[in-house]
């Protein structure tokens, strides 16, 4: 005999259950919407460089951030972003712009196009700093080389995965602007 309490469960496991699909399908639309914008936020900051639009890429494949992201790391610092920006870079991204730390950091979180814009600084201030891409693509992640060489690697298996063998035939870059 079925109780009103099994009943109950029933109707409330049931409820439950299509919110959690309804939720999922929520933050689905959404994420593709989020993607669909990162999407044009690359493109803009590449501004026609294949090259530069494919390593954004490689690096937002990398990093997996999200819009809204603020991930802690075990150094105290945090990962911002949909490009994961790292916030030891808040305070010289604040003077580059004339905006106050935190206003940054908000833009880091919440903006996908400040973001890429300034994971696109960073990277370009590698290579110029190196001229050379893959130590540039390392940079961007970390100041040691050993951890520099690793992340290269996992950005390559990256460019690859999304852009196919032909990932590293890219137009001729500028003066300043490495092939990879």
């Amino acid at each position: 005999m079925i109780t009103n309490r099994a009943v109950l469960r029933l109707v409330l496991f049931s409820t439950l259950c299509v919110g959690s699909i309804e939720n999922a399908q929520a933050r689905s639309a959404l994420s593709s919407a989020h993607e669909v914008r990162l999407g044009q936020c690359i493109r803009e900051a590449a501004a026609g460089r294949t090259w530069l639009e494919r390593t954004l890429w490689g690096l937002r494949d990398q990093e997996a951030g999200w819009i809204g992201a603020e991930v802690l790391n075990a150094n105290g610092t945090h990962d911002l972003g949909p490009l994961q920006i790292n916030s030891s870079w808040v305070p010289k991204l604040a003077a580059l712009v004339d905006r106050q730390a935190g206003l940054v950091r908000a833009w880091l979180i919440d903006d996908p196009c400040f973001n890429v814009q300034a994971a696109r600084w960073i990277f370009l201030s590698g290579l110029n700093a190196t001229g050379n891409y893959w130590r540039a693509v390392g940079i961007y992640h970390s100041p040691t080389a050993w951890r520099q060489r690793r992340y290269a690697l996992a950005v390559a298996g990256h460019l690859r995965r999304r852009f196919g063998p032909n990932a590293f035939r890219a137009e001729q870059p500028g003066p300043l602007e490495h092939r990879f």
